[in-house]
């Protein structure tokens, strides 16, 4: 019998492109808190993305820090948190070309996964609202599970929910210590991805930085 494949994704700046999802939610809650001026808007977003981190900062303290950089007397840096939790996904977009890659997955009869690491249902929801949920065969948060990537039990359990074994699955992520490592450990191939072409990894099995190319990558692996 020959073993089933798999292709098992990290969610933020990899499927979901999370700094655009970030700057549109951003310009709409700009507006709807009347946070700053037209002029100040730019700069404000400039100072969210600055503290946020890539995400690595929870939204907690970066509000804090904001409505004191923007001498901010309205609203609480908890409304704003809330709004950030309940909204966020209203805005939530993928990379060009993602989801015509997970139809011809499918097709290709490759079995699908996920494995984030980050807040629930957060990114759960943020994760419904690409309208992707019908491909995948297992999606798995880390808070959720007590686990974080590049903890290889995460990996494994994965595995476990898809019927895989780890040599017989390719890791996709844009980050090379909790994605690319993370998979290396437990045998897995990976692809590490990058919307920009000039920033690349060494240590993954190949380099992605468009959709449209994922299945070709995937048959060289």
């Amino acid at each position: 019998m020959i073993p089933k494949k798999a292709v098992i994704f990290d969610l933020d700046q990899t499927i979901l492109d999370r700094t655009n999802s970030l700057i549109k939610f951003l310009n709409w809650q700009i507006n709807f808190f009347q946070l700053v001026s037209t002029m100040k808007k730019e700069f404000f977003i400039q100072r969210f993305l600055e503290l946020d981190d890539n995400g690595k900062i929870w939204k907690d303290s970066v509000y804090e820090q904001l409505i004191h950089e923007f001498s901010i007397d309205h609203v609480t840096h908890d409304r704003l948190l809330a709004s950030y939790i309940n909204d966020f996904n209203k805005f939530s977009c993928c990379f060009e070309h993602v989801e015509k890659t997970m139809i011809q997955l499918k097709q290709q009869g490759y079995l699908i996964g996920l494995i984030s690491n980050g807040r629930t249902p957060f990114q759960e929801h943020n994760f419904y609202a690409l309208g992707l949920t019908e491909f995948f065969s297992s999606i798995i948060v880390s808070e959720a599970i007590g686990l974080r990537k590049p903890d290889p039990a995460i990996f494994l359990l994965s595995c476990q929910q898809l019927g895989v074994r780890p040599q017989d699955c390719i890791f996709v992520g844009d980050n090379e210590l909790a994605d690319i490592q993370g998979a290396k450990a437990v045998g897995m191939k990976t692809i590490f991805f990058h919307p920009d072409p000039s920033i690349s990894s060494s240590i993954a099995d190949a380099n992605l930085h468009d959709y449209a190319r994922l299945i070709e990558i995937l048959e060289h692996l």
